[in-house]
């Protein structure tokens, strides 16, 4: 998959950090300029003692904000936009991973070798699609890459997963807490008692996990007593999501109405999706790299 940007984006770094110094310079002899005139024109008057409070750092203070501050007071409203557009994930650059062995043995591009695994009987294909998310998350928003099975093995060490052969699904906090690990912010949502609220909640996310069923509401999803699958890039215009679902390949990497998620969310688990806000390399504790198992990689 590629995950290069084009030449001139990746020239963009070194540009903005030319900008970033420019103005600093100007800024500092703009204000030697304003300081001199003021000593010149303006007498000295002693001034009454004022206790100052401490000084607390506000997002507005440039240091503070770094330079997406120095950026957005010097870039035009058309250059800022072009700016989130360039680094703008897009639906070819997700990840969607297939959990099953019918897709493998017809070689599927996303599927693997790991739909073999088995945990005391019961098979990867039967529970594997919440680490296929997972994976899809690790992937797609840090600069690393691992198979469903690399996130099942590391599941297991850092948090409560214990499947067996009768449960092999991994649980909400289990999977919330071996994202956190991996440097995800993430959050545990119940359904809210709106679609309005929850598109708001899935626009601002960078993704989520969703569990759905088809006794909630059987329009996109049938035969489907309760399965997660991953939702990215929520698009306004047509109020559509991309679908990475790891248990269907002709539904994957589709883009489907959000409405039909809202719908078939599984109210009667503890929980019923995951958010993902962002992702931070220092909180990575993990940072594998690299497929050992055979799986069908996309071209491109």
């Amino acid at each position: 998959m590629n995950r290069h940007r084009t030449a001139w984006q990746g020239a963009l770094p070194a540009f903005l950090l030319l900008l970033f110094l420019a103005l600093i310079f100007l800024s500092i002899r703009q204000s030697g300029s304003q300081e001199k005139e003021m000593t010149e024109e303006i007498p000295l008057q002693p001034q009454p003692q004022v206790e100052e409070a401490p000084s607390v750092p506000r997002q507005g203070d440039s240091l503070y904000a770094g330079t997406s501050c120095w950026l957005s007071q010097c870039l035009s409203k058309q250059d800022r936009q072009m700016l989130r557009e360039a680094f703008a994930l897009e639906d070819e650059e997700v990840y969607s991973f297939l959990q099953g062995p019918k897709s493998w043995k017809a070689r599927r591009p996303w599927s693997g070798s790991w739909c073999r695994f088995r945990v005391e009987g019961n098979p990867f294909g039967g529970f594997g699609c919440g680490l296929c998310c997972m994976a899809n998350i690790y992937n797609t928003l840090s600069p690393y890459e691992v198979s469903p099975l690399d996130m099942y093995d590391y599941a297991r060490a850092v948090s409560n997963y214990s499947p067996s052969g009768a449960v092999g699904a991994i649980d909400w906090r289990d999977m919330r807490d071996s994202l956190k690990n991996c440097g995800f912010s993430c959050k545990l949502y119940k359904k809210p008692g709106s679609f309005q609220r929850f598109k708001k909640q899935i626009a601002k996310a960078k993704s989520a996990i969703v569990l759905v069923s088809s006794y909630e509401d059987d329009a996109y999803w049938q035969d489907t007593p309760g399965h997660y699958v991953n939702i990215w890039l929520y698009r306004e215009e047509d109020g559509t999501v991309f679908l990475a679902e790891p248990g269907d390949p002709d539904k994957n990497r589709s883009r489907i109405p959000l409405r039909y998620v809202y719908d078939a969310l599984k109210t009667s688990n503890q929980f019923q999706y995951l958010t993902v806000k962002g992702y931070t390399e220092e909180a990575n504790q993990w940072k594998a790299d690299g497929i050992s198992v055979k799986w069908k990689r996309p071209k491109g």
